[in-house]
Formats: structure tokens, C-alpha cells, sequence
């Protein structure tokens, strides 16, 4: 059947009235195109490109028979761009980059689906561009997240979810990782808790703390727990930097008598003076890192009813000395404890001096970090006529001569005496500690340069003050830096020292510290932990960086200290191998926990 030339004529018309397209249209096309390439060629100076875009759109062609059939519409960007792209896909597949994902894809070996993929993704379009939806053809702005349709090409939002939920359909389910029960720095977390002293399970009061310090916000008040569970809770506080102006009504009560602040960084001028308005029971005050007590606040505490006994205050370099002054004057009568830590310049030898009148009932004065106090505050210390817990820690030099009268003053009463990073210590200070100090149980005296190993022997050998509890000697050593071996004045604590230590207290000995004293030979460890030695008591012993320490030397530590809990041995390079006992730690073993522990106690 023969199809007449106004039949034809009419279809064709309507197609192209279906697709707005008329005639008009197409010559104004054509022209635009041709003065794209007219100026492209100018530009480039190539006469064949501007040939190649001047092409007019052939809308239809006749055969030239009788019987020619329709022609289709052809648009030469499109073939231009279409034969772009098969040249650039043939570029690709000869590339690295395809035969890297050829050999990767082991599913597929459609070479073109691959090029094709590569072709697509170098030439996606960049966030923030429009595009055309491959699926339902609506106008988008293009995403970081929008989703590759099923034949290339960017979808929108709305289909990008459809087929996302396609493709989570059609893969498998993964298998679900196994649940780490430990949690993350969990051995972190067991070893914390041995260093501790805490073992095996928790108990019910432990879990009911942590408990509490988890869900804080949730707490209204501490109810009556103990003394003990409540300080427990305020150094996990600390630990976890919980205590802030929200959390401090907690422990500040009107009942309260004992407040232990173990961090008070984060509390404001304010919240000290509330504390002591809401407590006016106050018996015993701790406050460490207390940098906010200020003028104001003691002023304030001045104007209270408030019999303190026990007064720790740690960081308060903002707190002038005349302030001391007014509270020693007004709350001095009733004090036992003074501490005072790092306040620079606003603590000095007067304000020692006033305690003798002030403070008569004081026992226990200690003095760290201190940039005022000098050998004459040291020496008024003496005088107090009830001091029985003695300890200084000063950033100027103090000489033996003035530690020595403060011994000669007080020395009788003392139980405790601490002496720290005081460099200049000479055997004198000893031999005043063997002549007037009969009562003590807890010695230290730490960073010495001067004492001798004979002086040490020479104290502990037929003194009669019984057998010491804690002594920490660290750091008595020769410190000469030329030629820190050769110690030919035996300076610090050696060998005859640390034998005539052992027989004068080994037997209640409990904590011993002798960090740092190099000097103590291999043989003499040996002796004082021979087959015949025991130590019931020890429990905390602290040998770093004692270089003759062998493995040999811990075992006999270990059979000749029963209750032996920690030891520690940094610096000790000859320790390889030991076998450590039950409810034993050893800390410092050179591998890769840093400790080495058998069992729990």
C-alpha cells in the first residue's frame, strides 16, 4: 500500500507538533550553531571545526523511490557527542586504570559495562551542578550523596531512596561482628584497678559508686552513705573531672563535717563561699587545686561559726599572706592539721612564727612547693609545742644547721618527718635524727648529695627509736655529672646503709622506697634478701633504677617478703624473666605492658 505525499506530509507535522518542534525553530537553532563554530574556528583557527558545527538539523529525508519511507529527527551534537564518548571509552580500555578494575570485577567480563563505569565517573557531574534525573528526568542539584542510576547517569533524592532500598534488598546480610565484652581499654582498665589494690570481683558498694558517677545528673544528694564511700566518690569525681558548681551540692550538706575536694579547678570564687555557708558544721576541709580561693573567700570563712580542725588547701597562690594571718588568729586555737601546697610567695616564715600562739594545738604542719618560707621558718617550726607530724618541701636552699635545731626542739615528740629535694643535707641532719628523734615510724628524706652511706650506717646502727614503718630514701646518691660512677666517697645510700637499714627495721617495715640509689652493690641485695632474711610486713617496694638488681635478687625478694604486693623496678635492665607470685604485681619489666602479675590475691 502506497502512502500519498500530503499523508506523509500531515503525519510528519504532527510528530513534530508533538515535540514542539517547528520550523522556525529549527532554522534559528541551525544559526545559532553556525555562529558557534564561526567563532570557535576564529578562536582556534581551525576552518574544519567551524565546517563540521555549521551541519543544519535534517528534519527528514526521501527515499527516492515512490514508496520512501519517514525520516527521523538527528541532532549532530548528539552524534558528535556520542562518537566522543566511544572514543574516550576505547581510550579507557586501554588504560591501567580499566584492566586494574577489569581484574578487581570477577563477576563481570562486559569490557564495555566496565569502561563505561570509569567513563562515567570521571565525568560525573561536581556537587552544586544540575542534572538531569536518570530515572524520572526531573531537574536536581547534584550531591555528595546522590545516588548512580541502574544505567548510569545521577538520580534525585526521591529515587536515589527507592533504589538504594533495591540494592539493600538484593545483598546478602552481613554477619554481624562479635561484641567485644571487655570494651575498649579494658587491660588498661584491670591494670588501673590492681595498681589500686582492688581485685577480683567488685564489691556491691564499689558498682553502686561507679553507678553514681555515671549517671551524675541524675543525683539529688548523697543520702547517708558513710564517710569513707563518700570521699571514695569524690576522688572517682575527680578522676573523671565530674566535680564542677552542678555536682558540688552533693557532697556540701548542711550535716557535712568532712569535704574532701580533690580537684577544684573547675569551681569559682562562688562556690567556695557557698560551701561554707550551706556546712556550717565543717570539721575537716580538703582542697587541692583550689585556685579560686581567694581574699574574698577566707573573708568570708572569717564571718562563720566555723570550728575547723583539719585545714588542706592546695593551689591557693592567690590568697594573700596577711589573709593566713586573720584566719590563724581567729581559727587557730582549734586547729590539729595545717597544709599548705604550692602558693609561691603568700606563705612565709612569719606566718610559721604566728603558729606558735595562734596554733598551739597544732601536729601536724606541712610545707610544699613553697618559694618564701627559708631555714628561719624552719627553725620557728620547732617551737610548736604540740607538733608530732613535721614536713617541708621549699624551693630555697636549706641548710643543715637550721634542721638540725628544729630536731633539737622537737624532735623528742616527732612521729613523722619528711624532708624533700633538700640537696644540701649532711650527715649532721643524721646524727641529729639518731640523738633526739626516739618516736618515729615514717622517714624521708629525698634528693640528698651530701649524706654519706656512713652516715646512714652510722644512724640506723644502735638507735634507739623502734623499728620504722615507711622510709624513703630516693635519689641519695653521688651526683657528679662527669663521672657519676665513681663514687669514691661512697655519697647516699650504699651498701653498709642499706644492711644496717634492714636489721634496725626489716622486720616492721612496710613501704620502702630506695629509687635511685645506684650505689647498692648486687651483693649486698643478696645478703638482705639471703635464704635466711624474712620480711613480714613489706608490701610496697620501690628499687627503680637500682642497676644491680638481677632476676635472681627478685625471686629472693619475692620468698623472703611473704605479703609482698608491688614492686617496682624501672631502670633495671637485667630484669628478663621472673616468676612473679600469686596477688603480686611487678611494674617496670621492660616489655610490653610495663608489668608482669600472676593471679589475683
Amino acid at each position: 500500500m502506497e502512502t500519498s505525499p500530503s499523508a506523509l506530509q500531515s503525519a510528519l507535522t504532527d510528530y513534530l507538533a508533538s515535540h514542539n518542534i517547528s520550523a522556525r525553530r529549527i532554522r534559528e537553532e541551525a544559526e545559532q550553531r553556525r555562529q558557534q563554530a564561526a567563532a570557535s574556528a576564529r578562536g582556534n583557527g581551525e576552518a574544519e571545526n567551524a565546517n563540521a558545527g555549521s551541519v543544519p538539523i535534517t528534519v527528514g529525508s526521501a527515499s527516492s523511490g515512490r514508496g520512501g519511507s519517514t525520516g527521523q529527527t538527528t541532532d549532530p551534537q548528539k552524534t558528535a557527542k556520542k562518537k566522543e564518548e566511544a572514543k574516550a571509552i576505547e581510550k579507557i580500555k586501554a588504560s591501567k586504570a580499566f584492566k586494574k578494575r577489569k581484574k578487581d570485577a570477577e563477576d563481570s567480563d562486559d569490557d564495555d559495562a566496565i569502561a563505561r563505569a570509569i567513563f562515567e565517573e570521571r565525568h560525573a557531574p561536581l556537587p552544586g551542578q544540575m542534572e538531569n534525573c536518570a530515572v524520572c528526568s526531573k531537574r536536581f542539584t547534584v550531591t555528595p550523596y546522590s545516588v548512580a542510576g541502574p544505567e548510569g547517569g545521577l538520580c534525585c533524592a526521591p529515587c536515589g531512596r527507592e533504589i538504594a532500598k533495591q540494592r539493600q534488598g538484593e545483598q546478602p546480610k552481613k554477619k554481624q561482628a562479635r561484641k567485644q565484652t571487655g570494651g575498649v581499654g579494658s587491660r588498661r582498665t584491670v591494670q588501673s584497678r590492681i595498681l589500686d589494690g582492688d581485685r577480683g570481683t567488685k564489691s556491691l558498694s564499689t558498682l553502686c559508686v561507679q553507678t553514681l558517677a555515671k549517671n551524675v545528673d541524675m543525683a539529688d544528694s548523697l543520702g547517708d552513705l558513710p564517710e569513707h564511700l563518700v570521699d571514695k566518690v569524690a576522688r572517682i569525681f575527680s578522676k573523671r573531672r565530674l566535680l564542677k558548681p552542678e555536682t558540688l551540692p552533693l557532697f556540701s550538706q548542711p550535716t557535712t563535717e568532712v569535704l574532701h575536694i580533690y580537684d577544684g579547678a573547675r569551681l569559682g570564687e562562688q562556690d567556695f563561699i557557698s560551701i561554707f555557708q550551706v556546712s556550717p558544721k565543717l570539721r575537716r576541709f580538703k582542697a587541692r587545686s583550689a585556685i579560686q580561693f581567694k581574699d574574698e573567700v577566707m573573708d568570708y570563712l572569717l564571718t562563720r561559726d566555723i570550728e575547723l580542725e583539719y585545714f588542706y588547701l592546695h593551689g591557693a597562690n592567690l590568697l594573700r599572706e596577711d589573709k593566713w594571718h586573720a584566719f590563724l588568729n581567729a581559727k587557730g586555737r582549734n586547729l590539729r592539721t595545717l597544709q599548705v601546697y604550692y602558693t609561691d610567695l603568700h606563705f612565709g616564715d612569719e606566718t610559721i612564727a604566728l603558729l606558735k600562739e595562734a596554733a598551739p594545738n597544732l601536729s601536724r604542719l606541712k610545707v610544699e612547693n613553697n618559694q618564701k618560707v627559708t631555714d628561719v621558718g624552719i627553725e620557728a617550726a620547732g617551737d610548736l609545742p604540740s607538733l608530732e607530724h613535721l614536713g617541708f618541701q621549699l624551693r630555697n636552699e636549706t641548710n643543715s644547721a637550721a634542721v638540725v635545731k628544729a630536731l633539737q626542739k622537737c624532735g623528742s615528740r616527732l612521729r613523722t618527718l619528711s624532708l624533700k629535694v633538700m640537696p644540701l643535707l649532711d650527715d649532721t641532719v643524721l646524727q641529729a635524727l639518731h640523738q633526739y628523734c626516739l618516736a618515729l615510724t615514717k622517714l624521708r628524706i629525698t634528693d640528698s648529695e651530701h649524706m654519706t652511706d656512713q652516715g646512714f650506717a652510722d644512724l640506723f646502727n644502735g638507735w634507739l627509736n623502734p623499728a620504722l614503718e615507711f622510709i624513703d630514701l630516693q635519689k641519695c646518691r653521688h651526683m657528679d655529672s662527669t663521672r657519676p660512677r665513681d663514687n669514691v666517697d661512697n655519697i647516699g645510700l650504699c651498701d653498709q646503709g642499706f644492711r644496717a637499714l634492714m636489721a634496725h627495721s626489716g622486720h616492721k617495715l612496710k613501704v620502702l622506697n630506695v629509687h635511685g640509689c645506684r650505689h647498692i652493690s648486687q651483693q649486698a641485695f643478696e645478703e638482705v634478701f639471703s635464704e635466711d632474711a624474712t620480711y613480714p610486713e613489706l608490701v610496697d617496694l620501690e628499687i627503680s633504677f637500682c642497676e644491680n638488681v638481677t632476676d635472681f635478687i627478685l625471686g629472693s625478694i619475692f620468698r623472703s617478703c611473704p605479703r609482698i604486693k608491688k614492686v617496682n623496678v624501672f631502670g633495671c635492665m637485667k630484669v628478663r624473666e621472673v616468676c612473679v607470685p600469686r596477688g603480686a604485681v611487678l611494674i617496670g619489666v621492660p616489655n610490653a605492658q610495663g608489668m608482669v602479675t600472676e593471679g589475683d590475691a
